[in-house]
């Protein structure tokens, strides 16, 4: 049976010097909200540029979705690390997501679910690792550990329709094959690599 979830952001970013773990790297982590619509391609947003795409990108991995429950979670752990002061909001996009969405959590989104939207459809694909440059625009070192240890990764989704999206809709859950969960994969995938 289908449900449905909202987009609550479309955020987007070029790609541009980031200081990270001691080095200025080059990354489009930096999203920030856009208004209107946006186009929806075979590899990604109109707009949105990835700088390593080795890790980000590529057909599989075209756009990248957060779920919007998680960022008092953040705002919470990046207090206590005193990366930001009690009660800060993140904005959306903060986490470097192109999608902020409400309704679909990784313990509930299988890989080959595919979301429907009124002008286009993404479908689940794999969950997304951290990395330094997640730390570095979170403000702490243990940034990437603590997204490991609550498993609040976030999803990245394959462009199956292109067309174009917007804040504000919804879109239908449409079940894939139900085979794994992004959470029971990312923590395949985080067990391996200890």
């Amino acid at each position: 049976m289908a449900s449905t979830g909202q987009l609550r952001s479309v955020n987007v970013a070029s790609t541009r010097l980031l200081l990270a773990g001691g080095r200025s790297v080059l990354s489009g982590i930096r999203k920030r909200p856009v208004e209107g619509r946006v186009a929806v391609q075979p590899l990604g947003l109109g707009g949105d540029e990835q700088a390593d795409l080795s890790v980000h990108g590529g057909l599989s991995k075209a756009v990248y979705a957060y779920p919007a429950e998680h960022y008092l979670l953040w705002q919470t752990m990046r207090a206590q690390a005193g990366a930001a002061a009690w009660g800060e909001a993140l904005p959306h996009g903060a986490m470097g997501e192109n999608l902020t969405i409400t309704g679909l959590l990784e313990a509930e989104a299988c890989v080959g679910d595919l979301l429907r939207f009124p002008d286009c459809a993404l479908a689940v694909s794999e969950p997304r690792q951290p990395c330094f440059k997640f730390e570095a625009v979170m403000g702490f070192k243990q940034a990437a550990k603590m997204m490991v240890q609550s498993g609040t990764c976030g999803f990245y989704l394959a462009v199956r329709e292109p067309g174009t999206i917007a804040a504000g809709e919804t879109f239908e859950i449409v079940p894939g094959p139900r085979q794994v969960t992004i959470r029971e994969l990312f923590l395949a995938v985080r067990i391996k690599h200890r």
